[in-house]
């Protein structure tokens, strides 16, 4: 707020641009200042005698009496440029970037047998949870919470403030508990969508991420994205998975067996979700990759509340115009304490 002395008019935007005729009474206020000068006298302040002082007269005085005059006129400009409530685009002085009433997120994580293939290492799952971590600690100030899912799906965390619970939510993700051999992607987004209630905030997103194909569940993913779409909730979606074929967990007679198996991942499925709410699909094919992903959505996000916040309420950013003003006039009034006489 301190650093913008910026007063070049032709920078801003302007959001109440009538007050800009103001600035036709400027000439005419400045003509009736100098025509009262004319027919008035003042006395520089001096000790000596009056014989004294016509010896040393100068006609620097007068000279300062007409700079205070349109020091008047400059303050009188400033003061109705701020009226008309300029907007710096490029000034962040009312725009606070730790968005403060925040944003609802629901990371909505497929925890399927699947996840545990090793083309990542140790496997999907282990580095999707550490990656969805990082993106937490990174969010200041939104509600996230934490959906599982896999043939069922359930809340391991609701939208809160407390990162460090759902932290420790993340660390004990696992898929014991659900249908591993499934995959229901569209009763996992389902769920995530109820988690965010009616009160939410403005913003509301939902990070959907899923190594697989829709093979289970009452809820299809196509109904799923429409009710997202009606609540007004944005979902990014992420296929994670390598290209080609990968070591896949397989249940066998003799227990769980590793087994080099294509991968399949419905990208048209999680295209046509994100298309429909406004998000967008990602494709995570390495840990480097899914790690740049979430740093993409930060940032996409971030843009997005920017964008809100023009749209809701523009902060017209005067500061600098009403700094030059103040300035001015305590300049003038410190040269006319010292120099000039009262005139009452």
């Amino acid at each position: 707020m301190f650093d913008n002395w910026n007063i070049l008019f032709w920078e801003y935007e302007f959001l109440s641009p009538n007050w800009l005729w103001g600035l036709i009474l400027v000439p005419l206020v400045l003509i009736r200042l100098f025509k009262n000068e004319r027919n008035k006298t003042g006395e520089f302040k001096f000790s000596r005698s009056n014989e004294d002082q016509e010896e040393l007269a100068t006609d620097w005085i007068s000279q300062i009496r007409w700079l205070i005059i349109i020091s008047n006129g400059i303050v009188l400009t400033f003061l109705i440029v701020a009226l008309a409530k300029p907007l710096d685009r490029n000034s962040n002085e009312n725009l606070d970037e730790d968005y403060k009433n925040g944003i609802d997120i629901v990371l909505a994580m497929d925890v399927s047998g699947s996840m545990l293939t090793r083309d990542f290492e140790p496997n999907r799952l282990e580095v999707s949870k550490l990656v969805a971590k990082e993106f937490v600690a990174g969010r200041r100030g939104d509600r996230i919470g934490l959906v599982l899912f896999a043939g069922e799906a359930y809340t391991a965390c609701p939208p809160t403030l407390d990162h460090t619970i759902l932290k420790d939510q993340i660390d004990v993700i696992s898929g014991d508990s659900l249908k591993q051999e499934c995959t229901s992607i569209g009763t996992g987004l389902g769920t995530a969508i109820s988690r965010i209630k009616d009160d939410s905030l403005a913003s509301k997103v939902i990070i959907l991420l899923t190594d697989g194909t829709n093979n289970y569940g009452d809820v299809s993913p196509e109904v799923a994205a429409d009710i997202a779409k009606a609540k007004n909730i944005r979902v990014y979606t992420i296929g994670v998975g390598s290209y080609g074929e990968a070591l896949t967990p397989i249940e066998t007679i003799f227990g769980v067996r590793y087994q080099n198996v294509p991968v399949e991942i419905d990208e048209q499925t999680l295209k046509n979700i994100a298309k429909k709410t406004e998000g967008k699909y990602f494709r995570a094919a390495n840990v480097e990759g899914l790690k740049s992903i979430y740093k993409e959505i930060e940032k996409l996000e971030k843009n997005k509340m920017l964008d809100q916040q023009y749209q809701k309420e523009s902060p017209a950013t005067p500061s600098a115009f009403l700094k030059w003003a103040f300035l001015l006039i305590i300049i003038t009034w410190i040269f006319k304490l010292i120099l000039f006489k009262s005139d009452e």
